[in-house]
């Protein structure tokens, strides 16, 4: 149901906001602070993540694999601010899509498909990111250059969050 209810609430936001919408948008790829949030995020995210799985023959090595996560959260935010915030979003797309798959595995609907294909293209896209995030500057650059792509893409959107939300009452409540 959020990820249905942030998903319309883009592409609404895309419709009848799209001047603002369209500046964010163009803006994301190098927005320092947007990128600053959403490192420290995956960063903060993943160490929880560490923290409840079982390490088994790496258990001793568990206080090292929290430090480097920090060292590498946080050193990005410092050393690596080139497109900082499509790096940001890429890690949040891939631990995103774990927890879809981690949720949908039990559930006994088919439609759960729908969620698992899309977690599967998050991480597909968001290791494309990682290795090279001025493809998304590229695929903003192409989806806003026309008035029509922009508002195509945020109506695709939202039928893609009403999608979720009504399989969210339905489906799997």
């Amino acid at each position: 149901m959020i990820l249905g209810a942030l998903t319309l609430g883009g592409g609404i936001w895309g419709i009848t906001a799209r001047e603002q919408a369209l500046e964010f948008v163009k803006g994301f790829p190098r927005n320092d602070n947007v990128g600053y949030f959403l490192i420290l995020s995956a960063m903060v995210w993943f160490l929880l993540i560490l923290k409840g799985e079982s390490m088994s023959d790496f258990e001793r090595y568990r206080m090292h694999f929290n430090v480097f996560i920090l060292i590498t959260g946080i050193g990005s935010c410092i050393y690596l601010k080139d497109f900082l915030a499509v790096r940001g979003s890429a890690v949040i797309m891939i631990l995103l899509a774990k927890l879809i798959v981690d949720t949908a595995r039990w559930h006994e609907s088919d439609w759960r498909l729908v969620l698992v294909t899309m977690a599967y293209l998050m991480v597909v896209v968001g290791m494309w990111l990682t290795a090279s995030p001025w493809r998304m500057r590229d695929w903003i650059e192409y989806l806003t250059a026309n008035e029509g792509r922009f508002k195509k893409v945020c109506i695709a959107r939202s039928a893609l969050g009403v999608l979720l939300l009504v399989l969210g009452v339905t489906a799997f409540k």
